[in-house]
């Protein structure tokens, strides 16, 4: 078994300094004098206004503080240093769930979401609801190791089953994600059935054999396609020549943190609220420093190409993630909307589906209470 490793965050002065240095010395290009800036791409005032706050009102020391809240350790798994939070909730040992993020999030997401899933009962909750929480980075993500080229989401998921059984000794365990994480965590019931026995996503990645059929199939498809050519460049990039942002990002902060928060804008449902309302710049900052103080936005990039290299997403005539799957389509998801049910179903053994009231892509971020009780609602039943 490998050895478990407590792990704290550490940022020294000197570093942090270094990088608000780096965003005070920003050249700014030409900002478009337009109506909608986001349409261009990361707004220029939203973005000045972000760095003046991470220049000088962003308290780096109370988010470090806040990123060392929960027990985290690493451990060696294959050729990677893991990096993970194990709270042990009300469950005492006896209901893990593995939750996973995608890009350009982090673990960090789930912070709103931990100590209810945890520990229900400081809530008004009940204790047979709760969970011992496993929440990894990604390999190339945040405080997990870097590889020396790209891996993707199948050997994610084979690395993350040895953490639970391995490492953890989970015999079976419940998993969920979104994003890249619902990737992850379809492999994980792929794969690794035999020890994931249910899983929940909040996105859904794989396609089955065949591509859509029928008429509301072919629509979906077509508006996907149509989606993808207005909010998809960055994916076309990242699946091909993820080093190019790779070398455009390196020692520019400002850069790194526009890439990350047009993410943020586009993908989260601010039909009642502003970004500012859903997050806060203090949550926004504390993401985008955990990709610019580890080094990790080039080989989080990367995570796009090992897509490829893996396969990609279709599977052969017959093939099927049979585990248990329930999925939460969140409405403000505007570019990986929820296909047709039946879509789903040739791809995934779908045994629950819930629409959402609201919330967008970064659920657990956006909407943590809602995402907490589809969740309970979601493992009661499995």
């Amino acid at each position: 078994m490998s050895k478990i490793k407590p792990f704290e965050v550490r940022w020294s002065e000197a570093q942090v300094e270094t990088v608000l240095n780096q965003v005070r010395a920003y050249p700014w290009p030409p900002i478009p004098d337009v109506p909608d800036g986001w349409a261009y791409g990361c707004d220029g005032t939203y973005l000045k206004s972000l760095c003046e706050h991470w220049s000088g009102a962003y308290d780096w020391r109370a988010a470090v503080a806040d990123l060392n809240r929960f027990p985290q350790f690493t451990a060696r798994v294959e050729d990677f240093e893991i990096h993970f939070l194990h709270v042990v909730g009300e469950a005492g040992g006896k209901r893990p769930l593995i939750i996973t993020h995608g890009w350009p999030g982090s673990h960090y997401e789930f912070w709103g979401a931990i100590e209810k899933l945890a520990f229900p009962s400081r809530f008004g909750g009940s204790a047979s609801d709760a969970f011992d929480l496993i929440i990894p980075s990604l390999p190339g993500f945040g405080f997990s190791s870097k590889p020396m080229r790209p891996v993707g989401q199948r050997t994610t998921a084979r690395l993350f089953n040895a953490l639970m059984t391995g490492v953890l000794g989970y015999e079976t365990y419940l998993a969920q994600g979104g994003d890249w994480g619902a990737m992850v965590t379809s492999w994980l019931g792929r794969d690794h059935g035999a020890h994931a026995k249910a899983i929940h996503l909040n996105m859904l990645g794989f396609r089955p054999h065949g591509g859509p059929q029928g008429e509301a199939e072919v629509a979906w498809a077509q508006k996907q396609a149509a989606m993808m050519d207005v909010m998809g460049a960055y994916f076309r990039l990242q699946v091909s020549k993820p080093q190019s942002i790779g070398w455009m990002g390196a020692g520019n902060p400002v850069g790194q943190a526009a890439w990350i928060i047009e993410r943020f804008h586009d993908w989260s449902d601010l039909s009642k609220k502003s970004l500012d309302e859903a997050y806060g710049k203090d949550r926004l900052l504390t993401n985008i420093m955990l990709y610019v103080m580890t080094d990790s936005f080039a080989t989080g990039a990367w995570y796009y190409r090992g897509l490829v290299e893996e396969g990609g997403l279709a599977f052969q005539p017959g093939e099927r993630c049979e585990t248990p799957t329930a999925f939460a389509s969140f409405p403000g998801e505007p570019l990986y909307q929820a296909p047709p049910r039946a879509f789903a179903e040739r791809a995934y053994n779908i045994v629950r589906w819930t629409d959402m009231p609201q919330g967008g892509h970064f659920a657990a971020m956006e909407e943590p209470d809602l995402f907490v009780q589809e969740v309970r609602d979601w493992a009661r039943e499995s």
